[in-house]
């Protein structure tokens, strides 16, 4: 991004909030031990298994389909709802702020997708239709800056349900309008182990994401 000043009044005239790392334990972990880690690095009571998932300890469907009660699960979704200091901080900290949140957007990897709720049912949002068009907005510019083609949808159709996600969560209990979980490249060449070379142009295709969404909201 250039000087900030020079930025458009869709980025200076909003407060933006950035979490770089929601799992800092965990990608410690994930650096010194076992690269493809996914999950915190919480005890568990009732087994040797180590970690909860995030996106699947949020209170929203948290004990639907798409994630598991075992512990040694990578999609544990933990002992119960908001059990984790890490969902707990970020629960805090956006429903301290929902009267003004009007945009949530998280970036995970990989698949190359646009994705708006619900993903813990097979429905969508009352204004999908909103969300559907910005999203194609987005794949449209990124394959015109990039060249990388993405998709957009709602998540429960393009990766299937999942109860406890930080996406839903946002938009059913803070009321947040534009919602979306970007998944990052890439399409499974490389999976979660993303070459060197790639890095400056995934960048680029998430900034563009969310330079999309902050125009839609006006």
């Amino acid at each position: 991004m250039s000087n900030w000043k020079d930025q458009p009044a869709y980025f200076k005239e909003r407060t933006w909030y950035f979490m770089p790392v929601m799992n800092p334990d965990g990608y410690v972990y994930s650096r010194r031990v076992n690269r493809l880690w996914r999950k915190n690095r919480s005890p568990s009571p009732s087994s040797n298994c180590v970690g909860v998932d995030l996106n699947r300890n949020f209170n929203i469907n948290w004990n639907g389909r798409g994630s598991s009660s075992n512990p040694c699960s990578d999609t544990y979704r933990g002992k119960s709802p908001g059990s984790e200091l890490e969902t707990q901080a970020v629960t805090s900290f956006l429903l301290k702020r929902k009267n003004n949140l009007t945009a949530y957007l998280t970036f995970h990897s990989y698949g190359q997708l646009i994705v708006y709720p619900w993903a813990y049912k097979a429905a969508k949002v009352k204004d999908a239709s909103l969300l559907e068009s910005v999203g194609k907005t987005v794949v449209e510019r990124i394959r015109e800056a990039t060249g990388a083609a993405y998709r957009a949808g709602v998540t429960h159709s393009l990766l299937g349900i999942a109860g406890g996600g930080s996406d839903d969560w946002a938009r059913a209990a803070c009321g947040t309008k534009f919602v979306y979980t970007v998944e990052l490249r890439d399409k499974g060449q490389n999976g979660f182990e993303l070459l060197p070379s790639l890095i400056g142009v995934t960048a680029k295709e998430g900034m563009i994401a969310v330079e999309t969404v902050a125009q839609a909201i006006g």
